[in-house]
């Protein structure tokens, strides 16, 4: 059995309350289970005992046995000094505290229908463990944690903004260019795409951002495209222009062979994507900034509603003429960068300044947005679990990803309520 259902058990009052002693007979009331710590320290905080006749506020600690206090060392941690009850699966030795005063201890037993259903839960290997089950869970409840569960998948894309952030010296159009050049790059190059241009100051393409051709020069430069054989005169023409810009900024292209292109559909090899994203920054100027006085969906669209210049109408790769087209980022691909990108950067925004309205914005924005069309959605929705914008299908990845594929089932609302159906 692992210490965690102990908790769960703790957490959740799944216990006898009328039977709880501790191991030298005396009776223990709960009035509070206290705060589940997830830090260090002991795993419960400002609990509310009752030992006997005397009222105890203080921490709880749980172990499998007794003998882990000491296997922990927290006989010698004054941090856990304040521990009111030591709560184990089996009592095989006395606990104390830094000062030599002994703790009290109790017993807890897991139902044996809790522990039933949480090893059949563990030892699945269905698509999600409660795949059979799923269907008696209350759609209210589902609907409640897939806003927490949204707010959770924003809150870890924060974290990540954050270190960008960090490295830009708190330069929010440095950090947005970085994060939106990883999703033009989308799953297959999206490390080629960061690479390239964080050895591409943003700077250095403001100062161009007027003339496109020195654009592309600078961004097919910079990602190896001109460093190989002339395919053709255009290419030439970019080649000799990136050569004095790149002396004039001393700059040294990423390698080539970084970027993918095998099983890649034509329309995403990364030169459209690079010719792409040189006119998203020809056409604009501090992107971040137009992005925060832009209020929804339709209008963010048009910021990255762009075409590629006439040459990459006319090519896919280099030297290889193909049929014309414009090759304009497509609505799905757009509301991809909105999702992965724009919307968690206004949402970051929103919490570094604390203003709510950009926080509600956000979610607001991914309600307006189509769910997300890929395998795992598809499987929530068989399942019975509707997605009806990319509020839910964000939140049920981050069931899935966070939740599902780890079996942190005691820490999911959906598999809590599986474990207890019987119980209410």
């Amino acid at each position: 059995m692992k210490e965690s259902i102990l908790h769960y058990v703790w957490q959740y009052r799944l216990f006898e309350a009328s039977q709880l002693t501790t191991t030298r007979g005396d009776s223990v009331e709960v009035i509070d289970p206290g705060k589940l710590n997830t830090d260090a320290g002991p795993d419960f905080f400002n609990a509310k005992l009752k030992i006997d006749d005397t009222l105890w506020a203080g921490n709880i600690e749980i172990h499998k046995q007794s003998a882990d206090w000491k296997k922990h060392n927290h006989q010698n941690d004054k941090a856990y000094d304040n521990v009111i009850l030591h709560v184990v699966q089996k009592a095989d030795a006395d606990v104390f505290r830094s000062n030599g005063e002994l703790i009290p201890q109790m017993e807890l037993a897991v139902p044996v229908d809790i522990q039933t259903r949480y090893d059949d839960l563990i030892t699945s290997r269905k698509w999600i463990a409660c795949e059979d089950k799923i269907h008696l869970v209350p759609s209210m409840l589902i609907s409640s944690w897939k806003t927490a569960l949204l707010t959770e998948r924003l809150e870890r894309k924060i974290a990540f903004i954050e270190i960008m952030l960090s490295q830009s010296q708190n330069h929010w159009e440095e950090a947005f260019y970085i994060s939106l050049a990883r999703s033009y790059g989308f799953s297959t190059n999206s490390q080629a795409f960061e690479a390239m241009v964080r050895s591409l100051p943003l700077a250095v393409l403001a100062k161009h951002k007027d003339n496109s051709f020195q654009l592309e020069a600078l961004l097919m430069g910079q990602a190896g495209f001109l460093e190989k054989s002339v395919e053709d005169k255009y290419q030439s023409e970019l080649q000799k222009e990136y050569r004095f810009l790149q002396t004039k900024y001393g700059l040294k292209p990423i390698e080539v062979s970084q970027w993918k292109l095998l099983r890649l559909r034509p329309e995403n090899f990364p030169t459209i994507r690079l010719a792409q994203f040189a006119s998203l920054i020809h056409r604009s100027s501090k992107l971040f900034s137009l992005i925060l006085e832009t209020p929804d969906c339709q209008g963010l669209r048009k910021l990255f509603d762009t075409e590629v210049s006439d040459y990459w109408q006319k090519h896919f790769l280099f030297g290889r003429e193909s049929r014309v087209s414009r090759k304009k980022m497509g609505n799905k691909s757009i509301d991809v960068l909105l999702i992965n990108t724009v919307i968690p950067f206004i949402f970051a925004w929103g919490k570094k300044k604390n203003d709510e309205n950009r926080t509600e914005q956000a979610i607001r924005l991914l309600e307006e947005i189509k769910p997300e069309s890929n395998s795992i959605v598809l499987r929530w929705e068989k399942l019975g679990i509707n997605c009806e914008s990319a509020f839910d299908s964000q939140a049920l990845l981050e069931l899935k990803k966070n939740y599902c594929e780890e079996k942190k089932c005691l820490l999911c609302r959906i598999g809590h309520k599986v474990l207890i159906i019987n119980k209410q």
